[in-house]
């Protein structure tokens, strides 16, 4: 049997998801109870520890399975990646909404009246999903409670046509592991968020990115490339935009920067070795 892993399979020790059973041998099994992230963004952790490694993070409306809760920390998986880890129990509900809209523009309040003076209580991060009761002039209210500008949100159904506008929201976002919002985001962050926007939904990683969509015969061969493409190396992804941008969330710049593709091949080559594993198109 092959090993499974971790990050999109839920178990451990001492306790395992009731749908691996058979295929993990396990003392104790348990049934996932679906639950709903209730905050703008919260992390999902290596552990349950406040200091454990941010592997990813959960952002308002997404769905989770919930397998075990214990001193504050949900062990859950996550409906939308199949990611596996530890978040905060206050920031999940036990009756999840359906959602009716999405966040479409980078980050968005959420105030308590519909009006803009008041003091928002949290904000929500693109991809962000709601659920729309009522409309009251420029706002929207949630039925979870509390108010979102209109224009900021799009129906569920709605999409954007190009990613690499979506990604090019992002320029200059501070640079953040495991993050996935305006306020921090990494390189694969970057990519499933922005592909999110246009309803298409890839895994959290760069190593289980880089098998989506179709390969491209690139071999350092700009022309061959097309807006949108996928460009991979060893833990690292970016998308190419065109001739002299290609984005990406890196650790150089710790921000979301935007340069020409032959440059940041060059730098990671001189500075690590590693060169360009592939380019995928979806």
């Amino acid at each position: 049997m092959d090993k499974l892993d971790s990050r999109i399979h839920a178990f451990r020790a001492d306790l395992t998801a009731e749908h691996l059973r058979g295929k993990v041998k396990a003392t104790n099994f348990a049934a996932g109870q679906r639950r709903q992230v209730t905050l703008g963004h919260v992390a999902l952790r290596r552990a349950p520890e406040p200091n454990a490694p941010l592997d990813t993070e959960l952002l308002f409306g997404e769905s989770v399975q919930l397998y075990d809760d214990q001193n504050g920390w949900a062990w859950v998986q996550s409906e939308r990646d199949g990611y596996v880890g530890y978040t905060g129990s206050e920031s999940l509900s036990a009756k999840p909404l359906e959602a009716t809209h999405r966040v479409s523009v980078v980050a968005t309040h959420l105030y308590p009246l519909p009006e803009l003076k008041s003091v928002p209580t949290d904000w929500l991060p693109m991809t962000a999903c709601v659920s729309v009761a009522n409309t009251e002039s420029d706002f929207c209210e949630l039925a979870s409670g509390g108010w979102i500008f209109a224009n900021h949100l799009v129906a569920i159904d709605v999409h954007a046509d190009d990613h690499c506008d979506t990604a090019l929201m992002f320029r200059n976002a501070p640079y953040l592991w495991g993050g996935k919002t305006s306020a921090g985001i990494d390189c694969s962050g970057l990519l499933q968020v922005s592909l999110a926007s246009c309803g298409k939904h890839i895994p959290r990683d760069t190593d289980m990115q880089k098998s989506v969509g179709k390969a491209v015969d690139y071999k350092g061969a700009d022309e061959k490339l097309q807006r949108g493409d996928l460009v991979f190396w060893r833990g690292h992804a970016g998308i190419w935009v065109d001739q002299q941008t290609f984005i990406h969330a890196n650790a150089t710049d710790m921000l979301v920067a935007t340069e020409p593709l032959s440059a940041v091949a060059t730098r990671i080559e001189t500075g690590s070795g590693e060169q360009i594993l592939c380019v995928r198109r979806l």
